[in-house]
């Protein structure tokens, strides 16, 4: 195990790192609430057919969707040009992760500068 290269007094508090711990949890469901208003009614639809939630690590908001089947994975799919746009009012770096159903395949994760505008997008 790695020692810190910093004195034990210059290091936060454990007290300290539990709070930090709770306040990004609070940010993080804040984050979600306003995310989902400010969605379309159709976009708000296809975030309700799947698992979804923020979560903040070292600086970038990363919101993650998990698909329970096919159908919403490839709705969802079609969708991230506007979760990339949408999270740019929130962010200034932000990733996307979408995960299909489970054995179906591997997690994607778009940086939303990487994020192809709707109309350039492969089809599914």
């Amino acid at each position: 195990m790695n020692k810190p290269c910093l004195h034990p007094d210059d290091l936060p508090s454990s007290q300290t790192i539990k709070l930090s711990e709770i306040l990004f949890r609070q940010l993080e469901e804040a984050t979600k609430k306003s995310f989902f208003l400010a969605c379309d009614r159709m976009t708000r639809i296809l975030l309700s057919s799947c698992h979804w939630y923020f979560q903040i690590n070292s600086g970038v908001l990363t919101l993650i969707l998990i698909c329970n089947n096919m159908e919403s994975y490839r709705n969802i799919m079609k969708t991230v040009p506007q979760f990339a746009d949408r999270l740019k009012q929130f962010a200034n770096r932000a990733k996307i992760t979408v995960s299909s159903p489970i054995d179906k395949g591997i997690p994607w994760v778009l940086s939303i500068d990487n994020v192809l505008p709707e109309g350039d997008l492969p089809s599914i």
